[in-house]
């Protein structure tokens, strides 16, 4: 029993913590974070208050993880972004390729959970920060509405990944909220702030089930009574749920931090007032046994506060691809700004204009300008709001948060504080940290002193020289014109040859094409283009392109849409081949080809962009001469996924299996080897809702065997599913051989792999 007689006030139960990095806010951006540096070895407290992590990806909010793949709706192949985002998107498949929102909740939970150098604290909310001066945070406030407690959080370095940057601003750190004027940046497509406005809103979804019988629904009180009249209710489709009503949205003329209870108020309005209207008009027939399963109870938000670094993110740096000294991160969603008025516009619910390729994020943009040990991840980072409207998006902020981390666990070991990180000389420290994970930095391919991979000689008992993609598959309508991008060599004169099928006498248009700059793979220059007569029935076609390439890089041989021709599709699929199609995804505001206005300062430029398996066929062809670029060679030269080429070590697709033999001159000590798998970086893999056709990606390896000099077993795997393997032995071995046996993952699909790293 306890008992306790009347006292003038009591003060809640009170708990220190220490850590090295207290991060705030425990949406992707940190838990990302967190699990980076609890694994690199420091003691992390993430704080969140919300009662599961994941923020707007967690079951409370319901909106899917996505980054630079953008739906596969833009240029940007092999973008999905890597590291511990990915890791998590790869094991949500695995476990949850449907897209169930609570699914993705444990997984979060239990990764988090399992790292004993993190300390958890759910439902707490951090509303006071203490300085030991000016430009220092020394420890952080919050309290647990759950247990009661007040937790005093003490660190050397701090990391607010809150959304709204509680502790950023209680610091007093400078911020911005709203659009900068186009002059500023020199931004095109800076808004007109008195006609579109200057936030984007928050959003709520609903999802709905049919229960076999008829359902009445009553509308609550508060419900908008005329949301038959809204402008986007047009568009509605009855089997709209979940984040698919993104364009629910409303407060961008509000103050998005103070006033978010009201706007979700009003979004609840909106929300059963459009049930209403679906279920009691009339105008949605087949809605009769449908009912309300469930409605958000907190909104999902996409802009507030955005806090200054020593660099700001702006337009020209998303459109232009600019290259910066400290990149550590990458993004590529578009830049998607939305009217302020949301709902309540007559104007289309979001203005999306793509770039070309993926873009660097500089380290400068994830630290305060003006508290010298806090760093910032995820929407609030130092960021115009032109470029923030891409830079916002979960996988863009949980990678840029990957290399805050890092940073973090190199600051704690040299005693340095953000700053000091940016210097030249010290940023590369970061990177070669960070690819050594598998972040795969745009244009910077990890050179470590430490991988003893460097001075190795590696071979293997078969490797792919691509002269035919089979003529095994589909016949695909040309109802797009339809491209196949391969990775070729410069100075080569290729030939090729397909099947084609014509209803009548017509004409096949070829037109050869590459990129203007050999990273992106946006097919913009035109090298060649020659038009075939055909006549009715299947038919096979040459194709001798006299133009070469200036570089070693992808380019496409593009068949123009023609309702009167099919050509032939191939079962097989190869790590860094793709068909490529100039379709529609209205999703991502593609429609084929983007035509901005003059004065905005974006391109225009055509889409080609693959579809989802279990669609999106290789086109079956014969190539002279053949492509050879998938050698063991690729095993150490530094990049995890293709790029310009393809990257990756394929062995021969007749082998079930194959081995690798890793050379040393001298015998090496080694405690651990890292494997470089094929997750499909081009798949964005959303976190929910969307489904997926398989569980385990195919190009991913399932099985294979590692062994010291050919003899002993070091590790064996069945059921791999993920792109990352870190094998660490008990005990360091030395060794001059390793060899490495892998399984073929499918019939139809070669084993790769693209890197091996020993340490």
């Amino acid at each position: 029993m306890i008992k306790s007689e009347f006292k003038g006030s009591r003060a809640p139960k009170e708990e220190k913590l220490e850590a090295d990095l207290v991060i705030v806010g425990g949406g992707m951006s940190g838990v990302c974070g967190a699990l980076t540096a609890a694994r690199a070895g420091i003691k992390v407290v993430l704080v969140q208050d919300r009662p599961v992590l994941g923020g707007n990806a967690s079951s409370e909010v319901r909106l899917w993880i996505l980054g630079a793949t953008s739906h596969m709706g833009n240029n940007n192949r092999w973008a999905r972004e890597g590291g511990v985002i990915d890791e998590i998107l790869v094991e949500n498949l695995y476990r949850n390729k449907e897209g169930n929102p609570l699914i993705l909740d444990t997984i979060l939970l239990e990764k988090v959970s399992d790292e004993p150098n993190i300390t958890l604290l759910l439902n707490t909310m951090v509303y006071e920060v203490e300085k030991s001066d000016d430009h220092r945070i020394d420890s952080v406030i919050g309290f647990c509405s759950q247990n009661s407690t007040r937790y005093r959080m003490q660190a050397p370095l701090f990391c607010d990944a809150s959304g709204d940057g509680i502790i950023a601003f209680l610091s007093g750190a400078s911020f911005r909220m709203g659009a900068e004027k186009a002059d500023e940046f020199d931004e095109g497509f800076a808004p007109d702030v008195e006609d579109y406005g200057e936030l984007l809103g928050h959003s709520i979804y609903f999802y709905t089930k049919d229960v076999g019988q008829p359902v009445r629904f009553v509308a609550p009180s508060y419900a908008l009574k005329n949301a038959g009249e809204l402008p986007r209710i047009r568009n509605f489709q009855v089997q709209d749920d979940g984040c698919r009503l993104w364009w629910v949205e409303y407060g961008g003329r509000l103050d998005t931090v103070h006033q978010s209870e009201e706007i979700k108020w009003e979004l609840w309005r909106v929300i059963y007032g459009i049930w209403d209207h679906v279920k009691n008009s009339g105008q949605f027939p087949g809605t009769e046994n449908l009912t309300l399963e469930w409605v958000g109870t907190i909104p999902g938000k996409r802009e507030s506060r955005r806090f200054e670094g020593d660099y700001m993110l702006h337009q020209k740096d998303v459109v232009e691809q600019r290259e910066h000294y400290d990149a550590v991160s990458f993004g590529g969603w578009s830049l998607d700004l939305h009217p302020a008025d949301g709902i309540y516009s007559d104007q289309p619910g979001c203005n999306q204009w793509h770039a070309k390729g993926v873009y660097q994020i500089p380290y400068r943009c994830y630290y305060s300008k003006d508290i010298d040990n806090l760093f910032l991840a995820g929407r609030i980072i130092s960021a115009s709001h032109v470029a923030f409207g891409s830079s916002r998006v979960m996988g863009t902020c949980a990678h840029g948060a990957q290399a805050v981390a890092m940073a973090a666990v190199l600051a704690v070991e040299n005693n340095w504080l953000p700053r000091d990180l940016s210097d030249p000389e010290r940023i590369v420290l970061l990177q070669r940290a960070l690819n050594r994970r598998g972040q795969s930095i745009p244009q910077l391919p990890s050179e470590d002193p430490d991988n003893l991979m460097r001075d190795a000689r590696i071979t293997a008992d078969s490797a792919l020289t691509l002269a035919e993609l089979p003529f095994d598959g589909p016949w695909m309508p040309l109802q797009f014109s339809t491209g196949q991008m391969l990775p070729l060599e410069a100075d080569t004169a290729y030939k090729f040859r397909v099947s084609v099928r014509a209803k009548r006498a017509t004409e096949l248009k070829v037109e050869w094409r590459t990129s203007s700059k050999i990273q992106n793979h946006t097919p913009d220059v035109t090298l060649e283009t020659q038009i075939f007569e055909l006549k009715p029935g299947e038919q096979e076609v040459t194709i001798m392109v006299s133009k070469t390439l200036d570089h070693r890089q992808y380019a496409f041989l593009c068949f123009e849409a023609n309702p009167d021709l099919e050509i032939r599709g191939s079962e097989t699929r190869i790590s860094g081949i793709l068909s490529v199609f100039n379709k529609h995804n209205k999703a991502v505001s593609n429609y084929g080809r983007q035509d901005p206005p003059a004065h905005i300062g974006i391109d225009a430029f055509e889409f080609w962009t693959p579809s989802r398996r279990p669609e999106g066929h290789n086109i079956a062809m014969q190539i002279q001469p053949a492509i050879a670029c998938f050698g063991p060679e690729n095993l150490n030269n530094g990049r995890v996924r293709p790029e310009n080429t393809s990257n990756a070590y394929v062995a021969d697709p007749d082998r079930e299996q194959c081995a690798i033999d890793i050379y040393w001159p001298e015998k090496k000590t080694i405690r651990e080897i890292v494997l470089f798998f094929d997750p499909d970086y081009d798949h964005p893999l959303e976190s929910t809702l969307h489904g997926h056709p398989e569980s385990v990606v195919p190009f991913c390896v399932r099985g294979y065997e590692l062994k010291n000099c050919s003899t002993y077993t070091l590790v064996a795997v069945d059921d791999n599913h993920q792109a990352i393997n870190r094998i660490r032995l008990d005990e360091p071995i030395e060794t001059d051989h390793l060899q490495l046996i892998l399984q073929r993952p499918l019939p139809t699909t070669p084993a790769a792999l693209f890197e091996v790293m020993c340490f």
